[in-house]
């Protein structure tokens, strides 16, 4: 199959022109490739059965991780679920269009193919006019999670989707890099307490603003026990993860940076190609390796914008072990250190004032 790229990088105002091709191709079961605000998305007609298969099948992604259900309008949401909670109402007032998704209880509409064989769909309205333009366009509820293979970092860029997809969906649209960089936001309003299963842009007290005390699901800082059945993307199987062996190191500044430097130095003289993922602060700090700084400590959207970004290069540059700094897990940090947790496959040495070392993790 020829991977068919189409280049709209001028986002508003979007030319409806350019979408009805890909408009076409997901109302007759086929699959695009597309931007959001978050990452670019692998989208299908979410009411088919068989696009719902062909999703999981190109990505290479297991049948009961459910998808992502994106629609363009208010209007669209209620033939998907039994009921709208007041608590989704108000949530989709502040922040929808927007990075953030809902799981609700689904109607006999949505296919099990799509919510991963539960009772329950997750929905999203994307703000990217590409995306809300090009499913209006196509008049269904579009399925999409990110249009990467199964695993791997997210896609941020269009090239990232042909790496990974081309030559397996009928079409790419190129929108250029996307404003977030991480995915949305999911919070579970189906049970009586509001559950956070996914960080992302919209932050813990975002949705506490409007919805009072949020659980987190204890999945966000370990994984998904064996034999559980994943309620939400991202929960249960590797994620984001780079080719090479990743570590987190965490501590004080200095602590962090003469750790990887050792680390990086004894690993160099053994051989190994060497990642160091570094803040703008601290890359002037490291003498050996191929250090990459992932944005600024002063704001960490620029780190969750730049993350998978970084992974990718490294697996472009054949490292075979990347030794990361973490970062606080407060505002967008959280997300930032779930989707690093992750790629790491929980792999993560703890300094204490003392010097004390904790490392935990490492099964990938």
């Amino acid at each position: 199959m020829e991977t068919k790229v189409i280049r709209m990088e001028d986002r508003a105002p979007v030319d409806p022109s350019l979408l009805s091709e890909a408009a076409q191709i997901l109302r007759s079961g086929g699959l695009v490739g597309f931007p959001t605000e978050t990452v670019y998305g692998l989208g299908g007609n979410a009411l088919d059965p068989g696009a719902s298969k062909k999703i999981y099948a190109a990505k290479g992604r297991p049948s009961d991780n459910p998808l992502i259900v994106h629609i363009s309008r208010m209007e669209e949401l209620p033939p998907l679920v039994t009921e709208i909670p007041e608590t989704a109402r108000k949530l989709a007032a502040a922040y929808w269009p927007g990075p953030m998704t809902m799981i609700l209880n689904k109607s006999a509409l949505v296919p099990h193919e799509t919510s991963g064989g539960l009772e329950t769909v997750a929905v999203r309205m994307p703000s990217d006019p590409i995306a809300n333009a090009m499913i209006r366009l196509a008049g269904v509820p579009v399925a999409a999670p990110s249009a990467n293979t199964s695993g791997r970092p997210s896609p941020t860029t269009a090239q990232h989707v042909l790496e990974d997809l081309g030559g397996k969906i009928e079409m790419i649209i190129d929108g250029g890099p996307v404003q977030v960089g991480v995915e949305s936001t999911i919070i579970d309003l189906t049970e009586e307490q509001p559950t956070l299963l996914r960080p992302g842009a919209v932050t813990v007290p975002m949705l506490e603003k409007i919805l009072g005390p949020v659980r987190l699901d204890p999945v966000l800082t370990k994984p998904l026990g064996p034999g559980i059945h994943p309620k939400a993307p991202g929960m249960k199987y590797r994620h984001y993860a780079p080719r090479a062996d990743m570590i987190l190191v965490d501590g004080t500044r200095e602590q962090v940076v003469s750790e990887i430097r050792r680390r990086a130095e004894e690993a160099i003289a053994a051989g190994k190609k060497v990642g160091i993922i570094a803040s703008e602060e601290t890359r002037g700090s490291y003498s050996a390796g191929d250090v990459r700084s992932v944005g600024t400590r002063a704001d960490e959207a620029t780190v969750a914008h730049n993350l998978f970004a970084v992974l990718r290069q490294f697996d472009a540059d054949g490292v075979d072990i990347i030794y990361s700094e973490a970062f606080p897990d407060d505002g967008i940090g959280l997300a930032v250190m779930n989707r690093m947790n992750k790629a790491a496959g929980h792999h993560h040495l703890r300094i204490a004032r003392d010097g004390t070392e904790t490392e935990t993790g490492g099964n990938r």
